[in-house]
């Protein structure tokens, strides 16, 4: 609880804003630089690439936004991907 020294208004204190964990599909959380794969076939939109079960990505960097992480993958480039479809490595 939080009091103003000259009128006295009291107030409960915000809550510590925490940074929002990302986790995979087995609920292990992710860091930047960790290595994970792929766990079903991802279709690439706007393409007619697939990024396969088992594809590994390695050394990507955490995101906010739409995806959870980016990433190169060998043979098809930069990729935004979801944390809900892979596995940590």
């Amino acid at each position: 609880m939080l009091i103003h020294p000259e009128c006295g208004h009291e107030w409960a204190q915000a809550p510590a804003t925490t940074a929002k964990v990302i986790k995979d599909f087995a609920r292990n959380p992710l860091t930047d630089g960790n290595s994970v794969t792929v766990i079903k076939d991802l279709k690439v939109k706007g393409s007619s690439l697939v990024v396969k079960r088992g594809t590994r990505a390695r050394n990507f960097h955490l995101v906010k936004g739409d995806h959870d992480i980016d990433c190169n993958i060998d043979g098809m480039g930069a990729m935004g991907l979801k944390a809900e479809f892979l596995k940590k490595a």
